[in-house]
């Protein structure tokens, strides 16, 4: 083998090596990412859990909240929702031409 054939391979097998090594590394890097993935998409699931969780006890809350107004709050509640309903009759009914003198019907 000539001088030249044997730098040739000489710098052939250090680039080989530098691949190979830089090879390994990419492998352990990428193994390191997966165990990060692993655990992020736990953790994800986990707080998803814990989201749907708080959104049942939210919604339990509101029921009982719900459950919890008195007599003088629900007869407000309805007074109001009666108001509205009758605002929205005369607007119907100028709507269909009847004029704000017509009476809408309550049912």
């Amino acid at each position: 083998m000539t001088a030249n054939e044997e730098k040739t391979l000489s710098v052939l097998e250090t680039r080989t090596r530098q691949l190979i090594l830089q090879y390994q590394q990419l492998s352990a890097e990428n193994a390191e990412l997966l165990d990060d993935l692993v655990q992020k998409d736990n953790e994800l699931r986990e707080a998803r859990k814990k989201i749907k969780l708080q959104e049942g006890t939210i919604a339990n809350l509101k029921m009982a909240r719900i459950l919890e107004i008195g007599d003088n709050d629900l007869a407000a509640a309805k007074q109001r929702i009666s108001h509205l309903v009758r605002d929205v009759d005369k607007c119907i009914a100028l709507l269909k031409g009847l004029g704000p003198q017509a009476e809408p019907t309550n049912e």
